[in-house]
């Protein structure tokens, strides 16, 4: 698989799936923590609905950098959007993987942090090592 094809379907992955939770938490956030096999206290509904907008917010960057994958000059841009969401997902990842040693959230959370504190960590690291510019470099209509 191309770069390029491999960097579009990732983002169209984590845009699908950060949307479709930040939905489904904004809509029925009950139901959503079934689904994730998570429980929560009735009357802190409001907060994940209210954490379903930041959690879709970060589904639509996703997708917006899918579509800077299509266009000739996209490094600059994704870069940025990388940068947003890894600081947002890192932050996340920190926040639950405290909450969960302080009891306050139980361990079925370990998910999210993990696969929130993998994403940040790929995307710092490829920011760090300037992967973008050079697989747009690559291209043979780079300019």
């Amino acid at each position: 698989m191309k770069p390029r094809t491999l960097l579009f379907a990732y983002h169209l992955l984590l845009g699908t799936s950060d949307t479709s939770t930040g939905v489904l938490l904004l809509v029925a956030p009950a139901l959503t923590l079934r689904l994730m096999h998570l429980h929560a206290a009735p009357d802190t509904l409001p907060f994940l609905s209210y954490i379903g907008a930041f959690v879709l917010s970060v589904g639509i960057a996703c997708f917006y950098g899918a579509w800077l994958t299509t266009l000739p000059q996209f490094a600059a841009r994704l870069e940025v959007v990388w940068l947003l969401t890894a600081i947002t997902r890192a932050s996340v990842a920190l926040f639950v993987f405290t909450s969960i040693f302080n009891r306050t959230l139980e361990p079925g959370w370990l998910s999210v942090a993990l696969s929130d504190g993998a994403f940040a960590i790929l995307q710092l690291i490829a920011l760090g090592k300037h992967w973008l510019p050079k697989l747009q470099a690559s291209r043979p209509n780079a300019q």
